[in-house]
């Protein structure tokens, strides 16, 4: 997949820069070599590209760009991956590339890491900021991506996702309900009600692509306004709709997530603004009290439930729960169980274990 995509890009520069060097004048003309992406930049107009340092070649180690897009007032940024191939990892610690709404201390949009390229990400406002962070070890020819200007509530099949702060409302995948919702995509709504209130959220339809892990599309709904995997309160793909949720505070993110395959009808969730406690009704003319409501509970994070002696690792615990990671190498079960026996190798994870693995998960037992 990798050469395929690094082929398809090589072809694609040689036609720019035939298509460059058919622009210019024949007389004259002097040989010119090819620029090269830097590390970050400010960049303004209706739209342009960016990439990572040196693309098409290998990124370089510890590194950390950052890249400020303005587009025209009235008008909203669009970011389009052309190309992504950054080191592998299923949380992006290593090697990612973070999208912000804003300048500063902007809404995460998203991170991203490996070769599969997200959807079109829209910010909020005429602004975004995109980061690009390498650890001591690359492993990949970086990225390539568009920024656009679109109008704020332009709506297509690649856009989708914003923020959400009225009392109540709706959210929904593309194209809902007259058909599936389209491959590549992501859309993250970040829900905020006041200070003093909880969110309420519901899924009126789910449809998702099935998936015992929810590997390939899913929705995944998080305490505050990031992607956070200790904050994360569930992930869900398939067609049965989750249980309703209620935010630990005044903040929920919904993310949703197709990749390139299969899709489905998609969903339609409904959320609206609660009091953190409901008061108790009194009747005027007696003092019998009325059957009071019971209070919302938050639905608590997976990484704050309290131990369980059954299910999966990943239903019990999440990486924030330990001061160590570990290899474990057992065996694994037709329905997805792990086994772990005494023999069973361990030891401690380290970053540069991490392309022995990616190795040794392509390979067959």
């Amino acid at each position: 997949m990798r050469a395929a995509a690094s082929r398809s890009f090589v072809a694609l520069g040689l036609l720019l820069v035939a298509a460059a060097a058919a622009a210019q004048p024949s007389k004259n003309r002097k040989p010119e070599r090819t620029r090269s992406f830097k590390c970050g930049g400010v960049l303004t107009g209706l739209s342009g590209f960016i990439g990572s340092e040196g693309f098409p070649g290998v990124y370089p180690p510890n590194s950390k760009c950052t890249w400020k897009i303005t587009v025209p007032e009235g008008k909203v940024v669009v970011l389009s991956f052309r190309f992504i191939d950054l080191e592998s990892d299923k949380l992006c610690r290593y090697d990612f590339v973070d999208v912000y709404n804003g300048h500063v201390n902007g809404q995460r949009l998203g991170r991203f890491c490996g070769t599969l390229k997200p959807g079109a990400l829209v910010a909020n406002s005429n602004k975004m900021l995109v980061q690009m962070i390498s650890d001591a070890n690359t492993a990949g020819n970086g990225f390539v991506a568009k920024f656009s200007a679109a109008e704020p509530h332009e709506r297509g099949d690649q856009y989708c996702g914003g923020r959400l702060d009225k009392p109540s409302g709706s959210f929904k995948t593309p194209n809902w309900p007259d058909r599936d919702y389209p491959a590549g995509v992501t859309c993250s709504w970040h829900i905020v009600a006041p200070k003093n209130q909880l969110i309420e959220l519901h899924f009126e339809k789910f449809d998702v692509e099935r998936d015992n892990y929810c590997r390939y599309d899913f929705v995944a709904v998080f305490n505050g306004g990031e992607i956070n995997d200790a904050n994360r309160i569930g992930k869900y793909c398939g067609d049965s709709p989750p249980a309703p949720i209620v935010s630990e505070k005044n903040e929920l993110l919904v993310q949703f997530l197709s990749d390139l395959s299969l899709t489905a009808d998609g969903f339609i969730g409904h959320y609206k603004f609660r009091p953190k406690k409901l008061h108790t009704t009194v009747s005027p003319t007696t003092t019998t009290t009325l059957p009071v409501t019971p209070s919302l509970k938050p639905t608590v994070a997976l990484c704050q439930q309290k131990c369980r002696r059954n299910g999966t690792l990943e239903s019990n615990y999440c990486s924030s729960n330990f001061g160590l990671n570990y290899v474990i190498m057992g065996q694994v079960e037709e329905d997805g169980r792990g086994k772990i026996l005494p023999s069973s190798f361990t030891m401690s994870f380290k970053t540069k274990n991490q392309k022995i693995l990616n190795t040794l998960k392509n390979k067959r037992c």
